[in-house]
């Protein structure tokens, strides 16, 4: 079964377009790709995070969303007497962000859970044939890629946080450097025993017993009730008619879904191809219609802690709701003047994603995270676990104050385009705040502006962010300088850079050609099964 993948690293693509060639369907090569990111891209993913998987099957014209993500700990309601919550302060060059690692930073954990749940009910092969490129990859290690590299480079307060994962990550005595032989001990054994005993050995087996033993003696709040009541949600997708296409969102606990739509319902409003790519008129669409989003989410946070899902959403979405900003957007395009900024919670960047389309048109869109890990590795297991629950931007009212066993919200936001009931685009990014100003990005530029795929997803990008219109390098000087003429903030980037999302995509041509493009921002590659 012919089919093409983009992902964030070559090992990556290369184990998904393995078992398309082996016959796998396009839900048997994301899983396993998915796996062997575990270890492939371990600078910004790994088996202890959660996730979201989008499914599109053209042949019956149903979509489907596996929610994955993590939980909120604690269901015993015991909490220990002194929790293992440390913050560590990284340095990003132009500002800093604090994130918060140890064992009360681990939020209970789906990607093992989900994945196998996809599998089962979705996949053709078996757990043991999708494990075998990732047990591969972690028996004989991996060449780190630049990307890689460079995250871990970045965050080395987290990677040489506890012995356990400084002697994997710096050896040496310095932090992992491009190309650098990456292995980790006993990683290879675990996956085999995944691979025999299934999704049992993460929730009540070896490998969970071992992560509950450390959260137990060592100031975590996770155990064995909550991976007992842990559920993979199986929800239909927000459905949302874009031109002549249809778009395809995850509902919550994607934030991230329900924000993309209602910029896209903003954007559907304007002629946005009578606009040449990238002038002032351009850019200034580009700003007022996320600004306006930054304005309407505070109304989306409130509904939706209030209204079950499907009411939020829908009033949300109402054209009654969403008309006044557009005549706001309108009246700051006719007077040539900014309307007023919003800010948004600044949020960290470690997520990868990955397409899939096979050659029946069964499409995939997956996006998974560790955070940043919780800065160790569960002994004797290879296990890196996430630190969720110690990221401010998904607790803005504090840590752990949200209830046990509750669905914490993300930005992740796998996409599916269609075209006369069969797929167009499949996209998502990892970027965190960054992701829905990269999904309407390269969504617009494939379809509004008639791009290639690597064009779409390659030319340079906006965001706003910081009171200004981030622009990234590649944007025309003229352009920009009117824009600020106009009022608007700028800040010109003198490079390309992961802020701006890694939206690795894979399209089918009106004429049925599969064609993959990884983002090059984020060491993005492609491989034809």
């Amino acid at each position: 079964m012919p089919g093409v993948i983009s992902a964030g690293s070559p090992d990556t693509a290369k184990a998904g377009a393995e078992i398309l060639k082996q016959g796998g369907n396009a839900i048997d090569a994301a899983v396993a790709a998915s796996f062997a990111s575990f270890i492939a891209e371990t600078g910004v993913v790994n088996l202890g995070g959660s996730g979201i998987a989008h499914i599109y099957d053209p042949q019956f014209g149903t979509s489907q969303v596996y929610d994955f993500f993590s939980n909120v700990p604690g269901l015993d309601g015991t909490p220990p007497a002194a929790m293992d919550f440390e913050e560590v302060v990284i340095d990003f060059g132009a500002t800093t962000q604090s994130f918060h690692l140890g064992r009360a930073s681990v939020a209970v954990p789906g990607n093992i859970l989900g994945l196998c749940q996809l599998a089962k009910d979705c996949g053709q092969f078996s757990l043991q044939q999708l494990l075998e490129p990732a047990i591969s990859l972690a028996r004989n290690g991996v060449a780190i890629e630049p990307f890689q590299a460079e995250t871990c480079q970045l965050l080395w307060m987290i990677y040489t946080h506890t012995e356990s994962i400084r002697s994997v990550f710096a050896k040496s005595g310095e932090v992992i450097k491009p190309l650098e032989h990456l292995f980790i001990p006993d990683l290879a054994d675990t996956l085999e025993t995944l691979a025999e005993e299934g999704s049992a050995f993460a929730r009540n087996g070896r490998l969970a017993q071992a992560l509950l033993h450390d959260q137990a003696t060592k100031g975590g709040l996770l155990t064995q009730t909550d991976l007992n009541a842990y559920q993979v949600y199986a929800v239909d997708s927000i459905r949302l008619p874009y031109r002549e296409y249809e778009i395809l969102l995850p509902p919550p606990s994607s934030t991230g879904g329900v924000l993309t739509a209602f910029t896209l319902k903003l954007l559907s409003m304007f002629d946005v191809a009578a606009l040449p790519h990238g002038s002032a008129a351009h850019m200034q669409l580009l700003y007022e219609i996320m600004v306006a989003t930054n304005r309407a989410r505070p109304f989306w946070d409130d509904a939706i802690e209030k209204k079950p899902a499907h009411i939020a959403i829908d009033n949300f979405l109402a054209d009654a709701f969403i008309q006044p900003y557009y005549l706001e957007i309108q009246e700051a395009i006719t007077q040539k003047r900014p309307s007023p900024f919003v800010a948004e919670p600044d949020a960290p960047n470690n997520t990868s994603h990955l397409s899939v389309v096979d050659g029946d048109g069964l499409a995939v869109s997956l996006t998974t995270t560790a955070g940043e890990s919780a800065g160790y590795i569960v002994p004797g297991t290879g296990y890196i676990p996430n630190n969720i629950m110690g990221e401010a931007d998904l607790h803005p009212k504090g840590f752990h104050t949200r209830p046990a066993g509750q669905r914490i919200p993300t930005m992740m936001t796998p996409t599916i385009a269609l075209l006369n009931g069969k797929t167009r685009l499949v996209l998502g990014s990892g970027g965190s705040i960054r992701i829905r100003s990269a999904i309407l990005q390269v969504l617009s530029n494939l379809l509004d502006f008639k791009m290639t795929l690597d064009q779409a997803v390659n030319i340079s990008r906006v965001h706003v962010e910081s009171g200004a219109l981030q622009c990234e390098l590649g944007y025309d000087e003229t352009a920009v300088s009117e824009l600020e003429q106009m009022g608007y903030a700028v800040n010109r980037w003198q490079n390309r850079s992961i802020y701006f999302g890694g939206a690795h995509s894979v399209s089918r041509t009106p004429e049925g050609r599969l064609v993959a493009a990884g983002d090059n921002r984020r060491g993005g590659a492609t491989a034809t099964g």
